[in-house]
Parts: structure tokens; sequence; C-alpha cells
């Protein structure tokens, strides 16, 4: 992200990318063209810089493990300083405190794309960061039904559960399918059963939304939100 982009342009094009995420997940039309041009016209620069930023913004979405707005494939030219502020931002304009991923996640990139990389020393005693993360209040008897339901098998893959846990029960993890963060609810109606790999693959994977789609196909217990 270079031509020296300020945070108020960054806040500008984020605000913009949330409420287009918002409108989205609602299934409120929007046309995309007249958000740039207003940018365009607000802060001085051209539509298609800002159609371009607002890829890095789906970027940073795809690292935090969440859905991007449909048309914006993620650009990864982003760097880890100013993913760590379009984070913020996000975090700022959802009103949500997430887990900051997005500046780390961009460094172990950037270092993995290098030809050689010598052993590290790594951090002997990593210190303690206190920080303050949104939680959900979420119904138990929802993960156990859905739980129950699943019978050890994942609800994607079919695959059984990769192992038993202490309490001798089948590893499953629940999957909202519209996520909480994302006004999404808890109920049976919006969450799945899965193994680790495709929990995942349900966050960062590359055809994620094709597998969410495929999930309402598949259990007639769902219902898109």
């Amino acid at each position: 992200m270079s031509d020296n982009w300020t945070e108020e342009e960054l806040k500008g094009a984020v605000e913009a990318y949330v409420q287009m995420h918002f409108d989205q997940a609602n299934g409120i039309s929007f046309v995309k063209k007249q958000i740039y041009s207003q940018l365009a016209e607000r802060f001085g620069r051209t539509e298609k810089s800002f159609e371009y930023r607002m890829q890095n913004i789906s970027y940073v979405y795809s690292l935090m493990g969440r859905e991007w707005v449909s048309g914006l494939k993620p650009a990864k030219n982003v760097g880890s300083n100013n993913a760590a502020v379009i984070e913020k931002l996000i975090s700022e304009a959802e009103g949500q405190n997430f887990p900051k991923v997005a500046e780390f996640e961009t460094q172990v990139i950037s270092y993995k794309s290098k030809k050689s990389l010598s052993k590290p020393d790594g951090i002997k005693e990593p210190a303690k960061i206190y920080t303050q993360v949104t939680n959900y209040s979420r119904d138990p008897k929802v993960k156990a039904w859905v739980l129950k339901e699943a019978a050890g098998i994942c609800e994607s893959c079919g695959s059984d559960a990769p192992f038993t846990t202490a309490e001798g029960e089948p590893f499953l993890e629940v999957h909202h399918l519209r996520r909480l963060a994302d006004g999404g609810s808890d109920t049976v109606e919006n969450a799945i059963a899965l193994c680790p790999n495709c929990h995942r693959e349900m966050h960062y994977g590359i055809n994620k939304s094709t597998l969410v789609s495929s999930m309402y196909n598949k259990l007639t217990r769902l219902v898109v939100e």
C-alpha cells in the first residue's frame, strides 16, 4: 500500500467497506462504483485506487478468517504495518474488539516468501500482552445438540472425528455459517459440526464460499441468514 495513504483515507475506505459487508450479509443492494466515486470525490483520488484499496481490505478480512465482499478479490500487497492499521479500523468501524492477527500473519507470509531464511532464535520468554476481545453469549444447548446430531462425523467431509477427547467424546468443532461477528444467530439452523481441517477451510480456504453454500444444500435444518 504505497502512495502515502493517510489514516483518514484508510478510515474512509474501511468504513465504506464495512457498510458494504453489512449490506451484503443482510441482502441489501448497493453499487460499488458509486461508493468508489463518492470516496474519490471526498479524498481526491481515483475510483480505481479505492477499488484496489478495497481489495486490500478484503485481504485483511481473509487473514481474520472472515468472508469478504463479493467481487473484491483479496489483493495481497498490503504490508504488515498497513494490515495492522486496517484491522484496527475494521474493529473500530464494527464496534468490536477482534484478536489482532493480520499484522502477525502478513509478517509470516513475508518471511515465508524469502528465498532463504536462517533459523531464528525465537523468544525464550514471550511477554504477556493483555488485550480486550469481544466475545458473544452462546447457548450451550445449541452446541450440545449439533454435536449429538453429528454423532462424531464431520458434517462437511463425512470423516470420523480425528480423535477422542479426555472425556471420551469424539472431537468436532461447532462453526456458525453466518459468523456471530457478522450478526449471525447462535441456533442449530446456523451451526454445523466440523473436523478441525474443514473448520479451518471454512474460515481460510480459497473456496470457503462454495463450501458454505454446499452445507445449506446438504443439511435441511440449516437456514440462510
